[in-house]
Formats: C-alpha cells, structure tokens, sequence
C-alpha cells in the first residue's frame, strides 16, 4: 500500500468532543459540532477558526449539516432541538427547531435544500421546512427503541411505504449509513467494525465486508464522484476505500488520539475533514492522505451548533463558554475575538441568506443579533421567551426569524431591527423542540413534547388549521420531501407519520415497523425513497410514492446474508433509520 505522510492539520478549539464534521457545499469551510456545546468554523484552507463559537445548545451537538446552497447550517444536539444558523454571520436564524422528546442524533437537508429532516433518541424522525423551521406533518414512527437489529431499512419518501425487506448482514448496531452521488448504492457502517455496500434497487449486499478497522464505524461518507467512500472509527483511525473494489486505499489515516465520530469530504473531492473525541477536526489530502494543518481550536465549552456563511467562506460555532466564533473557511483561522454578549450555552445559530447577520439563541432565554463582518451585536438582546431558545431560523427573504422555545411558545422578530412582530405564537402545551419556514417562507412548522405539530401563517402569526395529531409520543424528527409538498415526523411512540404540507392532514396511517426509537431519517435526492434508521439497530428504505394498493412491496433479491423479513402492508411500514447519522448526497 501506499505509504502516506503525516497528517496536514489539526484543529484545535473544541473542548469536548468533536462529534460531527461537514464542508461547505464550495469546499472553502468546514463546520464542527462538539460536546462543548458550541459550533465551529473553520478556514478549510488554512485550518484557521474563523470568528467566534457558535452558542446556544444546552447539550452535545450530535450531527451538522450545510445546506445545498452553502447559506445556513443546522445542527442536531442533546438538548432535544435543532438550530439553523446563517453560515456567513455565524447568527442562529429563527427560533429552535423543537418537538422532539429525546436526543437528536442526526440531521440532513433534502437535495433542493427546502426540508430538513432529523432522527431522534424518542424513536421518531420529523420532516422539517428549511424556510420557515415549522415542523411537517406528525412524526414518523415505527421504531420502538434505539436501532439494535443491526439492519438498515429504505423507504418511499413520498408515500412512507417499506421498500423491500429489512437489509441485513450486520452482526451489531447501524452506526452510519449514506447514499452514493447518484443514489444507486448505500453505505453502513457499524459496531461489528465494518463496512457493508448495499444495491439501493434490489436490497442486496454488494460483495464482502469491507473490514480493517478495530473499532465502531462511527461514520462513512461517498466522495463527490462516488468513487471512493471514507470511514471514521472508534480506533481513532480512518480509513480510505475503492466503492467499486472495496479495496483499502492506502494506508490507515492516523493523527486523532480518540474515536473519529464524523467524516466528509469536501465537494470538489480533494480534501477530507474529521471530527474526533480528542477535541479536535484533522484536514487529510484526499489523494494522499496527508494530515493538512494544525486542529482548529478556541472554543473552551461544547459546540453545539455550527453554520456555514452562504459563500461558504465562513463558519459560526456557538458554544457552552457562551460565546460564539467565526471561523475562516480557507484557512481555519478565527475571525476577530469571540461574539460575547449571551450569560448561557448558545444552542443556536444561522447565518442570514445573504451572510451579513448572525442570530444566535441561548439557554439565557434570549436571541442575539451579530454583523457577520465585524462581530458586532446589532442592537439589544431580543427578550420574549420565558425559557431557553432551542432553535432559531431566518425565513428565506431574510426578513423574519422565528425562534422556538421550552416556554412552549414560537416568537417571530424583524431581521433588520430585532424588535418582536406581534405576540409569542401560543398553542402548544410542551415544549417547542424544533422549527422551520417552509420553501417559500409563508409558513412555520413545530413540533412539541405535546406530542404535535402546527403550523403556523409567518405575515399574521396565526395559527393554521387545527393541531397535526396523531403521534402519542413527542414529536423528535421530521423532514420535507425535496418538492415540498409532504412532511415526515418521527415520534417516541416509535411512529412515523406522512402529512400534506398544504392541509396538514395526515396520509395513510402510522408507519409501523420498527421497534424502536427512530434517530435519523433522509430523504433520497429525487424525493422518491426515505431512509430511517432506529434504536433497534436496523436502516429501512422506503419509497416514497403513495399507493393505494394493500399488496406488500415486492421482495428484493438479496444476498446470501441478506434475511428476508415479514412483509408488512403497503401503507403502514417501518419508517425508521439508523441511529447517529445519515448523510445523503
């Protein structure tokens, strides 16, 4: 094998663990999420922090994410919520994004960057509006624990339907699962140490097991073209692979001195960026494998939110110290001192569409505005929650932002001034766990710990409709399909849920299936199949097309270890995913 040198950097900052890693859709940044509760950007070339942290969740950031467009960032953490974070301010972009009961464990933008969808700890996934935070549909159920089955599931986005049978081979849990480029091809990786490819279309596991590593695969990720996959271990090593051969590439890639939980690679495919235990983000040449540049360090709490700007240049990262930090995307150099101002962790933060702001919220009840360009506060704090502020969003047109609190409120504020439009948006009885503005920014989804979903009118504040109810568990994750017209949700009562965005009128019934909690939920880049992965250990994938057929879906070929399981009705499947991460490309 080739011989490759020394790591080219390592990011130093973080002062808890690093637990996800994602570039900038431009290749220039890099965003980090840690256990110190805060977010960091980073100089992708020069390894520099650009900025301050970003601050806001009260717990572990698990999972971050850039949109499509490079312009916001959300981020998944053990406080329950995501934030959306303006990836150029560094500002947290509307209120917290709240409705799930348990840890969030990972989170990913559809292909058209108008969903968001998240899997959670309470068994369910929710469906998300990227514009306006509000929360779509009821949570998908199904899983009825955390994802130990060791099998992963494929799912129709559009009609929530099983596809196939449960994919198996894995003798431990699901730790991560991934789509290639072109969605012919899925990744896992898992705590039996191994990688496994799988045909999307049939269900078959393609060759071997891809083995090597001696700890859990915490994370995988295809590169740009589909040819290579990476892969992040509880050995503190990665590890490069042919997709097509399933060949190690080179050596091991060694310089992390704890587990890697995070791996992607940059968009044009040249770089590999890390997030590990040890604190720190390591920057590999993807070609050789080189260790490029020092760990981008600053932050002295957990990150728990980080945002890329929309050029991608720069990255905010709030954090349990309080503060927030911009980093240089290029260089990983810190921009300017830390954005000082909140007295609690900063949960959430996002970038304006056009990268002049910063909003953050805060467990200290309020939100911050900041200038993206020279970490100035914009005003006032922005008081109007009586509890902490999980998430915050900026609505398309950068003119709102909509923030979602454990006050079980939503408050909506002007972009330019600060000032509170109207009063707290009231209806729910728990707390509002996550938030989201639809494609267009004319409305607001949420979700809440009373187990529900609302929408809500961004001009008026008014309530649409009457509650989304049928989840009999808080409401965790949920996602857009990529055209906007459906939203999943993912529940504690193990179900998902399928709901028309216009009517929030639930589609079919429950989704059933797994048994236990969903984590992770994603849609695939045509809209056509869901992908859920839960605590009961399996990955299923679904498709997504509605049907009113009450034949099961036709068996997938499989391979010699791939186990038929009992096919379930057409219209009530298991919706479930993973557990601690899906990326899809």
């Amino acid at each position: 094998m080739t011989e490759w040198p020394a790591t080219l950097a390592v990011l130093e900052g973080h002062t808890g663990e690093v637990n996800s890693v994602a570039f900038s859709p431009d290749g220039r940044y890099i965003v980090s999420a840690s256990g110190d509760h805060t977010l960091r950007l980073w100089d992708a070339e020069t390894g520099a922090q650009i900025g301050d942290t970003l601050e806001g969740h009260t717990g572990f950031v698990w999972s971050v994410a850039f949109s499509p467009d490079g312009r916001h960032i959300v981020s998944a953490s053990g406080d329950h919520t995501l934030r959306l974070w303006d990836a150029e301010t560094g500002a947290q972009i509307g209120d917290t994004l709240e409705g799930h009961t348990g840890f969030v464990w990972s989170v990913a933008f559809s292909p058209d960057g108008r969903h968001i969808v998240s899997g959670s700890g309470d068994n369910t996934l929710r469906l998300w509006d990227a514009e306006t935070g509000a929360q779509i549909g009821d949570a998908l159920e199904g899983h009825t624990g955390e994802v130990s089955d060791n099998t992963l599931r494929l799912w129709d986005a559009e009609s929530g339907a099983q596809i196939g049978d449960a994919l198996e081979g894995h003798t431990a849990s699901v730790r991560s699962v991934a789509f290639s480029p072109d969605g012919r091809h899925i990744v896992s990786g898992s705590g039996d140490h191994t990688l496994r490819l799988w045909d999307t279309e049939t269900g078959a596991q393609i060759g071997d097991a891809l083995e090597g590593h001696t700890g859990f695969v915490w994370s995988v990720a295809f590169s740009p073209d589909g040819r290579h996959i990476v892969s992040g271990s509880g050995d503190n090593t990665l590890r490069l692979w042919d997709a097509e051969t399933e060949a190690q590439i080179g050596d091991t890639l060694e310089g992390h001195t704890g587990e890697v939980n995070s791996v992607a690679f940059s968009p044009d495919g040249s770089h590999i960026v890390s997030g590990s235990v040890d604190n720190t983000l390591c920057l590999w040449d993807a070609e050789t494998g080189a260790q490029i540049g020092d760990a981008l360090e600053g932050h002295t709490g957990s990150v728990w939110s980080v945002a890329f700007s929309p050029d991608g240049r720069h990255i905010v990262s709030g954090s349990g110290e309080n503060t927030l930090r911009l980093w240089d995307t290029e260089t990983g150099a810190q921009i300017g001192d830390a954005l000082e101002g909140h007295t609690g962790s900063v949960w959430s933060v996002a970038f304006s569409p056009d990268g002049r702001h910063i909003v953050s919220g805060s467990v200290d009840n309020t939100l911050h505005l900041w200038d993206a360009e020279t970490g100035a506060q914009i005003g006032d704090a922005m008081e109007g929650h009586t509890g902490e502020v999980r998430s915050v969003a900026f609505s398309p047109d950068r003119r709102h932002i909509v923030s979602g609190s454990v006050d079980n409120t939503l408050c909506l504020w002007d972009a330019e001034t600060g000032a509170q439009i109207g009063d707290a948006l009231e209806g729910h009885t728990g707390l509002v766990w996550s938030v989201a503005f639809s494609p267009d920014g004319r409305h607001i989804v949420s979700g809440s710990s009373d187990n529900t979903l609302r929408l809500w009118d961004t001009e008026s504040g008014a309530q649409i409709g009457d509650a989304m109810e049928g989840h009999t568990g808080e409401v965790w994750s949920v996602a857009f399909s990529p055209d906007g017209r459906h939203i999943v949700s993912g529940s504690g009562d193990n179900t998902l849920f399928l709901w028309d965005a216009e009517t929030g009128a639930q589609i079919g019934d429950a989704l059933e299936g797994h048994t236990g909690e969903v984590n992770s939920v994603a849609f695939s880049p045509d809209g056509r199949h869901i992908v859920s992965g839960s605590v009961d250990h399996t990955l299923c994938l679904w498709d997504a097309e509605p049907s009113n057929s009450d034949v099961p879906p036709t068996a997938k070929t499989t391979s010699p270890e791939y186990n038929p399981c009992v096919a379930r009705n057409w219209d009530k499947v298991d919706l479930y995913i993973h557990c601690f991460s899906i990326l899809v490309y």
